[in-house]
């Protein structure tokens, strides 16, 4: 079996080589940006016993299930993936079903209780869950070749700075599939509870290519709001 993937050793947004990341670079004296608080992991923390039951739990099935078809339709196969924001670990846990070849499934989510339960379903030795944000994954740059993200990007404390570690994370090429609401319907939620959030296709493709991806394909996913980005990093 592979060597497991190793929580990086470098202060937060330093890869490997001590170089800034882009995240960095527009900060003059360096330093990592502080991670905003995050009022939605209490939450789900809290609901992590019972995410997958009742009817709230079907619809993250399926959801999870038709974003497994959109990331198994890439090029190659994927060797080494990433799940931000796991949860209970449903969609790794799919792919280790459907991917016998996958060397290593690797799941980070901030909600305790969401990982004790991902850990406690996982009987897959290629499975493997971590505390952290998106923020700050605790990875080395170029570790995985798929990172998939299903309904946790609206979120992201913040989704510029996730989005640029999701890209240090992958390697030249790497892909990334984004599963979240998206469309104008939620615009005048950008007002209110979620100010700054990018809820529509144009703000994501904006921000997408602003972290090092290149322009997304959009697909269909649940409902006329569920919808997935796929992109990949430019090769750097």
């Amino acid at each position: 079996m592979a060597e497991r993937p190793q929580p990086r050793t470098e202060g937060p947004g330093t890869p490997r080589g001590g170089s800034k990341t882009p995240h960095d670079a527009s900060h003059d004296d360096g330093l990592p940006r502080p991670v905003p608080r995050r009022r939605d992991v209490a939450a789900f923390d809290e609901r992590a016993r019972d995410y997958e039951g009742g009817w709230l739990g079907k619809l993250h099935h399926e959801i999870v299930n038709r974003t497994v078809v959109i990331a198994l339709e890439g090029p190659t196969a994927p060797s080494r993936v990433l799940d931000v924001g796991c949860g209970t670990g449903y969609l790794l846990r799919r792919l280790a079903r459907l991917c016998p070849d996958v060397i290593d499934l690797v799941g980070v989510d901030p909600a305790p209780s969401m990982l004790r339960v991902a850990r406690a379903k996982s009987d897959d030795r290629r499975l493997e869950y971590c505390s952290g944000v998106v923020e700050q994954l605790p990875f080395p740059d170029g570790l995985f070749d798929l990172v998939v993200s299903t309904t946790s990007f609206d979120h992201w404390a913040d989704q510029r700075a996730g989005l640029e570690q999701c890209a240090r994370v992958l390697t030249p090429g790497g892909r990334l599939v984004l599963v979240d609401q998206f469309s104008r319907l939620l615009t005048p939620t950008l007002l209110t509870s979620r100010r700054g959030k990018a809820r529509t296709k144009k703000r994501c493709s904006r921000l997408l290519v602003d972290a090092g991806f290149r322009s997304p394909d959009w697909h269909d996913v649940l409902t006329v709001i569920i919808k997935a980005a796929v992109t990949a990093t430019r090769h750097r």
